[in-house]
């Protein structure tokens, strides 16, 4: 059973919106228990996994809890997999096994009922460990990315010439995603233009820096996109400059759709990329050491190529649907094996 109590949008619900049909396609049957989002269940149900929508409130949530007991009793899984704090909190205890995944460094008080906890890096792993989490209960198991390509988006739509060198940035626009910086960088890169995809609180904020750097001629708010596979093949450079970066489900983006990926050095981006190999690093709030970076890249074609082609190989070892997929349901074998003894 899969239950997630996450909001209309986000990195965990996106990663939850691709592994739960990717689940569904290698033959593991699931029911969801999710908070009410109505194009978030029938996505689900297209996939042929049966979808309960419960409330999921922050405080006294009886409703929830009861339809979680209900739905676990009556569809009695082998474990139940929960994602965000709050659905691991509201998980009754009993006899199914309960495993939750951690997509940050997250205080560990909600999930003291979980009998096993999933990092996607193997960072969130060594965390879980230092705060006195048994080795043996805490598991690595990475994200995937939609690899499928799509036709470009067309440049001239959003006013973009097609001899400029182009760089994406996708994310929620939030203090942590350090799209100031990025800005801040793109002042000093005048041949370059900028598409930013997402949405967020920190949205007026990134406009007025715009308008005060004078760049705003080269920058375009596209707001939360569905369509990432048709900004990556349109786009020259992918950029990460987050400040905190758990993972970088960016960068995995980057590499299975075959673009060199310029990132800050925050957690998850430093652990995944090889620098100078799979993508260029660069220290996290420097505004100058990202342009130098993106001015590099940007004169260097061969560089570009070089870092697509071996991020691509990277992907290619370790991040397809196939190779998660796999891991999951072999952890998910043995989880159900050994708490049955």
């Amino acid at each position: 059973m899969q239950v997630m109590a996450g909001a209309r949008v986000g990195g965990a619900e996106a990663f939850f919106e691709r592994l739960v049909p990717a689940l569904a396609r290698a033959g593991l049957e699931q029911r969801a228990v999710i908070r009410c989002h109505a194009d978030r269940a029938a996505r689900l149900e297209a996939a042929g996994v049966p979808v309960v929508q419960a409330p999921f409130r922050r405080y006294l949530d009886f409703a929830t809890r009861r339809t979680l007991a209900r739905e676990i009793a009556d569809f009695r899984p082998d474990l139940v997999l929960s994602w965000m704090s709050r659905a691991a909190a509201l998980v009754p205890k009993g006899p199914v096994p309960h495993v939750a995944r951690l997509g940050g460094y997250y205080d560990l008080k909600a999930y003291r009922g979980c009998d096993h906890l999933i990092g996607n890096t193997q960072d969130i792993v060594d965390y879980l460990g230092a705060r006195g989490w048994r080795s043996a209960r805490a598991h690595y198991l990475p994200n995937f990315v939609e690899a499928a390509r799509r036709p470009a988006q067309p440049r001239a739509p959003l006013d973009t010439p097609e001899e400029a060198p182009l760089l994406l940035a996708l994310g929620r626009l939030h203090v942590n995603k350090a799209f100031d910086v990025l800005i801040q960088a793109l002042a000093l890169v005048p041949e370059a233009r900028l598409w930013l995809a997402g949405e967020g609180p920190e949205e007026r904020h990134l406009r007025a820096l715009a308008e005060e750097l004078n760049v705003t001629e080269r920058v375009r708010f596209l707001g939360w996109r569905s369509d990432v596979p048709a900004l990556l093949a349109a786009c020259d450079i992918l950029v990460c400059p987050s400040r905190h970066e758990p993972l970088g489900n960016v960068v995995l983006e980057g590499w299975a759709h075959g673009r060199p990926v310029v990132a800050a050095a925050a957690q998850g981006p430093a652990a995944l990329i090889a620098g100078e190999e799979t993508g260029l690093l660069v220290a996290r709030d420097e505004p100058q050491a990202l342009a130098a970076a993106l001015t590099r890249l940007i004169g260097d074609p061969a560089l570009r190529v070089r870092l697509a082609v071996q991020g691509q190989a990277a992907y290619q070892a370790e991040f397809t649907e196939e190779a998660v997929v796999g891991r999951y349901l072999e952890l998910f074998e043995a989880l159900s094996k050994s708490e049955r003894k």
